[in-house]
């Protein structure tokens, strides 16, 4: 039996578009002679398409697609994810398409309900196992989650001992280790369940999520024997042999894809696409954003660069009294390095008139946060109404680590319609700073803006350090309080510093507010701010209180 993985991009809520998509992947797989072809879950509608689910007429609409679809596709039995039912009633299923028509039905019996899921909030948990036979081949379909339960999944398909393959069609999101995590659950469900795995996994941005395709071919002994390409749209083929023994060999029909070389690289590749689909997918064609000569602003441009191409990336440095020479110079020679065009508008007039109009408030100084915050403001003003202007997507250029602490201006450099390092910790700003470089074969962002002790330059002699522990220090306290919810006294009893972790618990828990009012950005951290991590505004509850 030849059977191939479809892992293609889909945009939640274009219907015929998707649909479009698999006719054309169907074609390249009847061309190249399979008899089971699978594409993702929810592939008719895309994922998540959250409250969409709750209008009667997408569902019906989500229907007719897949009706339409089964027809013009009318020679091989292909599976496809949709939404089906009505509302409060709903179902994310696989249908089996065979003869022009939808044969059976699957819905899938985990619902994940954690991190970026809400399915129990749309759907209805399937109770009834789906094994079909595809050239003597008894094959059982299920739905992502399904298979990372192994003990509910024995006992969901208990009794059926003719299963020599999974099929799971999926819409898993990438973070950093997620592919790890899924090669073990697959490894797992083959051994357990003495079964051939064909896994095939969704690709593209959506939103702050970004699915990562590599989808995969695993024998009834566990071993991988076929991934798909990382990042991108793919058809993955493989031939499937049942040995005399009982086995199931798997042998894949193209040689195998390139695949990310390091964490950092997966990182970069996630944003990469990430902010290619966010733009493409609504309508922007081009992005601005300020370049201030610092490493964040850098590898923000960057980024855009390769996902959008130069000529659609637009830097506009803006600087005051109290940026450095230097810096000046390595915002105009990142621009040049990247190719993209570049303007300068000084803040400083601006904010002597701001100052002036304002010093009609008694108490008001032009010393102080106020003060600083007000010429990042400023900035944000100059960058939103060239984005009104010229119809341009403003990028903002905020990391985790400010994100997290608050070390950012509302209004300011949180003013913007997306943050591509959003979710990416300061530390690993600067690995990818130096990844952009290797990839790229030159020196595209400046030896000094990776070297230069970091600063926001809103005050003389300024330095990040001044507000904010070291940013080593900084990430590691981050990662374990808010990705992996430690306690104090679990972080101090890993050799962090008390008085420290104190303090950075403190910023992250005042600052809720801030992190709200900010944009959307890409999801690569196991959590991310955002649907990872719901917690209240207005919350009195604290690590750094005394309890009763």
């Amino acid at each position: 039996m030849r059977i191939a993985l479809g892992q293609f991009n889909a945009v939640v809520g274009d219907l015929a578009g998707n649909a479009e998509k698999m006719r054309q992947i169907y074609a390249r797989a009847v061309e190249a002679d399979v008899d089971l072809l699978a594409f993702p879950e929810l592939a008719i509608c895309g994922y998540p398409p959250e409250d969409l689910l709750y209008k009667r007429h997408f569902l019906r609409d989500c229907s007719l697609a897949l009706e339409k679809l089964a027809a013009d596709c009318p020679d091989k039995t292909v599976i496809v994810g949709f939404a089906e039912g009505e509302v409060g009633k709903s179902y994310n299923s696989a249908a089996v398409i065979r003869g022009g028509k939808v044969h059976k039905v699957y819905r899938k019996g985990m619902l994940p309900n954690y991190g970026v899921f809400d399915e129990r909030r749309y759907f209805n948990p399937g109770a009834k196992p789906l094994v079909i036979n595809i050239e003597g081949l008894d094959v059982a379909v299920t739905i992502c989650f399904d298979i990372w339960n192994i003990r509910w999944l024995r006992k969901f398909l208990a009794g059926d001992d003719r299963i020599r393959m999974i099929l799971n069609i999926s819409a898993s999101p990438f973070h950093t280790g997620k592919i790890r995590a899924r090669e073990k659950v697959i490894n797992a469900c083959a051994n357990e369940l003495n079964c051939a795995v064909a896994y095939c996994n969704l690709v593209g941005g959506q939103d702050e999520l970004v699915f990562d395709g590599r989808s995969i071919f695993a024998d009834s002994t566990g071993r991988l024997v076929a991934k798909a390409k990382a990042f991108d749209e793919d058809l993955l083929i493989a031939d499937v042999i049942s040995a005399a023994d009982g086995t199931v060999l798997i042998e894949p029909v193209e040689p195998a894809a390139r695949q990310p070389t390091d964490s950092v690289d997966e990182i970069y590749l996630a944003l990469v696409l990430g902010t290619k689909d966010y733009a493409r997918k609504n309508g922007f064609k081009k992005v601005l954003l300020g370049l201030s000569g610092g490493v964040d602003s850098s590898v923000t441009a960057a980024i855009a660069v390769v996902a959008l191409g130069s000529e659609n990336v637009v830097g506009i440095s803006m600087p005051s009294e109290f940026n450095s020479p230097e810096t000046i110079s390595d915002a105009e020679k990142l621009a040049g390095n990247l190719g993209i065009e570049f303007h300068t508008i000084p803040i400083g007039p601006i904010l002597g008139q701001f100052h002036k109009s304002l010093q009609t408030i008694e108490g008001w100084s032009d010393e102080g946060i106020a003060y600083e915050n007000l010429q990042a403001r400023i900035r944000g003003c100059i960058l939103m109404s060239l984005s009104n202007r010229f119809g341009s997507l403003v990028l903002t250029t905020g990391n985790k680590s400010e994100t997290a602490v608050g070390y950012s201006t509302l209004y300011g450099d949180t003013a913007g319609g997306f943050g591509i390092i959003k979710d990416v910790p300061k530390t690993t700003i600067y690995e990818l700073a130096k990844h952009i470089n290797k990839v790229g074969g030159r020196q595209i962002i400046p030896e000094d803006v990776i070297t230069r002790p970091p600063s926001a330059e809103l005050a003389p002699n300024q330095k990040d350090s001044d507000s904010l522990p070291d940013y080593d220090l900084l990430d590691k306290i981050l990662k374990g309080y808010v990705e992996e919810d430690k306690s104090v006294t679990e972080l101090v009893t890993e050799g962090l510093p008390e008085d420290v972790v104190h303090k950075v618990i403190r910023m992250v828990d005042r600052n809720e507010y801030k992190r709200r009012l900010s944009p959307p950005g890409i999801k690569i951290t196991p959590k991310a701010f955002g649907k990872d991590r719901r917690l209240p505004i207005t919350n009195r509850y604290s690590q750094n209180q005394d309890t009763v």
